[in-house]
């Protein structure tokens, strides 16, 4: 018979070793350490999990030992000589492999039985501008559910080590192990990759299509300056984005070791740091220390003053809430936020924002979150009794952090190496007043977001900020329902300097509320993109910067005035950096604008844009997770399953249909 070549190649040319099958083995040597009471009282799954245990070669005579489980976000096949098999999605997975090997090792030697899991994560970067990122924010909600169901799928373990490194997949492991309220858990963050010695960082390489159409950049200074960004294989990215900041965050929650957010990753002392972790887990479980020790509302507050002093991403906005309410704790309101802003300083000097851009290795060789917290200690901003994972409370940390020899040798290290001053990179704040670093965020309202709206507003161009510390923009709008449509406007010169760049349909209804880096990063990085100011209901990269305001409520999709704009629309923007205090309000569409006033009255009788509309990709999966977070509360509490509003909802509606069959 004539066999079909491609057929034939796929099935390829067997050898006679294929053919030797084994049917039958002897299984491993020695016997359980079974007692009388064991088999009288425990679950058989207890008893079958030791069977499974030596089957996968655990020596019998180690069952004894505490069971501690690993859960990592790992992507990729890494080869003994750490090349690649097989591609992750990003670098901030690509290495988490090492570090769960350093725990389990650890945990090993102290005696213990280490079991591993993974749950691996997406990429934003990768996703920008494509259909993948309308599964990115709903990724995390999901992610988190799996963590938790393999975390009680092994119902022996003593205690839980959750690593990750980026945007969904740290915050996904915070949320999931803080809802283990009982059990002793520690987050090992996956640290940062390095900056390029001559290059550009991962933030600005994602701006070289754009700078390339307009002339900024040749095509072959963009292959170049591409191939290099990422300098080192494995970390997160080398700015203060959402990775960077969730690893700020884990740590400024009191669920890592000392000094643990934005080590370098593959290096000796991000391995020590997992070591480090292990022995903190062993701790927590052998003294009774559980995830509701560390996780207060005290630990939330601190997590938003450290957030707060290092300018982090506002998509913590989302996830902060999300851990609290994984926690059973006080979830922080807008106000919450806006008066936390006012009250702490902006200490650190860090890509994206500045004013020096320095990538996030010399913050943590600068000290990192204890170096902030030390200044943030001294103005009385922190609740020092918050207990971290290795059982000292935050004030006994920062007590021998101030001494350690680890804290006198990373900063000497940075201005021996580097030539960096490290008192350049985390300010007092006496210096980061005098150098004209403002407070993070702002949440301006208005006719346009009478719910409300984020904007870094830290990170808008200080020559566009007058003496009084005001921000004014006034501008036409021009509207667009889909991503793509405004980046091919950037491109082809349809944006132009003055505009107010507005894109609607964009929240959880519409795409899952994707992240809209494309669009901040090409203005960022175009001469003249700081003359322009974008609005939309969408979210923003941790990354980006500029007069970019997101998270406008209610979003189009829900009956928002956002989704009644139109082009030639007048919109006046106004940020007070001093009071944290903001207005975006539609003043009109005639030839010169009018008040705010006025404005709403015009979108009072207007209907809604008429592209306005769910995209057409836009996937099941999403389009169920934003009708779920939308009974919860929606965005501003931190887009998670509230299980007792869903429930509500749903009772809710079958009593009236129920109702409704019954009058029939």
């Amino acid at each position: 018979m004539d066999m079909d070549p491609i057929f034939k190649q796929i099935m390829g040319n067997s050898v006679d070793s294929d053919f030797v099958i084994q049917t039958q083995a002897s299984g491993p040597k020695g016997a359980l350490p079974l007692t009388h009471d064991r088999l009288q009282n425990a679950p058989s799954g207890d008893l079958f999990g030791w069977s499974q245990n030596v089957g996968m070669g655990w020596s019998p005579s180690r069952l004894l030992g505490r069971e501690v489980l690993i859960l990592g976000t790992q992507g990729g096949i890494r080869n003994e000589d750490g090349s690649a098999a097989a591609l992750g999605y990003h670098t901030g997975h690509w290495e988490i492999g090492l570090l769960m090997k350093e725990a389990a090792d650890e945990i090993t030697r102290a005696g213990g039985i280490p079991f591993a899991g993974y749950v691996s994560d997406p990429c934003d970067g990768r996703s920008q501008g494509t259909p993948g990122m309308f599964d990115s924010l709903p990724y995390r909600n999901d992610a988190a559910i799996v963590l938790r169901r393999l975390i009680r799928s092994l119902p022996t373990r003593s205690a839980v080590l959750g690593i990750g490194t980026c945007d969904k997949g740290l915050p996904a492991m915070m949320i999931a192990l803080t809802a283990m309220r009982n059990l002793p858990v520690v987050i090992v963050p996956g640290g940062v990759t390095l900056p390029p010695i001559n290059g550009e960082d991962a933030g600005k390489i994602q701006s070289i299509g754009v700078r390339y159409t307009n002339g900024e950049l040749t095509l072959e200074a963009a292959a170049d300056l591409g191939c290099r960004a990422c300098a080192t294989p494995g970390g997160g990215c080398q700015f203060l984005g959402t990775a960077g900041t969730a690893q700020v965050v884990a740590e400024a929650l009191g669920l890592t070791v000392p000094h643990a957010a934005l080590a370098p990753s593959g290096q000796p002392i991000w391995s020590e740091m997992a070591r480090q972790s292990a022995r903190a887990a062993l701790y927590m479980a052998e003294t009774g220390m559980t995830s509701a020790s560390i996780m207060t509302d005290a630990a939330i507050r601190n997590a938003m003053v450290v957030h707060a002093a290092f300018g982090g991403s506002t998509n913590l906005l989302l996830h902060i809430p999300a851990i609290a309410h994984a926690a059973g704790l006080t979830v922080p309101t807008a106000q919450d936020w806006a008066k936390t802003n006012r009250s702490v300083p902006r200490l650190v000097s860090v890509l994206p924002n500045g004013p020096l851009f320095h990538p996030t290795i010399r913050v943590f060789l600068a000290g990192g979150v204890p170096e902030v917290m030390l200044h943030l200690r001294k103005l009385g901003l922190l609740d020092e009794k918050a207990l971290t994972v290795t059982g000292q409370t935050i004030g006994g940390m920062l007590d021998w952090w101030a001494e350690s020899e680890r804290r006198s040798r990373m900063r000497r290290y940075l201005m021996e190496v580097d030539g960096i001053d490290p008192d350049t990179v985390i300010y007092s704040p006496e210096k980061a007043k005098a150098a004209g670093m403002t407070s993070t965020v702002t949440f301006p309202s208005g006719n346009i977001a009478p719910e409300g709206s984020v904007i870094k507003s830290t990170a808008i161009d200080p020559s566009l900020i007058d003496a009084a510390g005001i921000y004014r923009h006034v501008g036409k709008a021009k509207v667009f329902t889909k991503e793509r449509d405004a980046m091919r406007a950037i491109k082809d010169g349809g944006i132009e300097s003055g505009d107010v760049l507005v894109l609607i349909g964009r929240g959880p209804m519409g795409t899952g509320m994707e992240e809209t880096y494309q669009l901040t990063s090409a203005l960022k990085h175009l001469s003249f993109g700081k003359d322009i100011a974008l609005l939309t209901d969408a979210r923003f990269s941790g990354v980006s910067t500029g007069a970019c305001i997101g998270h406008i409520g209610p979003e189009a999709l829900a009956g928002g005035p956002v989704g009644k704009l139109r082009n030639g629309d007048w919109i006046d923007v106004r940020i007070d950096l001093a009071k944290l205090e903001g207005q975006i309000n539609m003043v009109g569409s005639g030839l010169l604008p009018t008040s705010p006033v006025e404005g709403d009255a015009e979108l009072a009788n207007r209907s809604p844009h008429p592209g306005l509309a769910e995209d057409p990709e836009l996937p099941d999966d999403t389009k169920l997770w934003a009708a779920l977070q939308a009974a919860s509360g929606g965005t501003w509490k931190g887009c998670v399953y509230d299980v007792q509003k869903i429930i509500q909802v749903l009772n809710a509606g079958m009593n009236a249909l129920t109702s409704e069959k019954g009058e029939r």
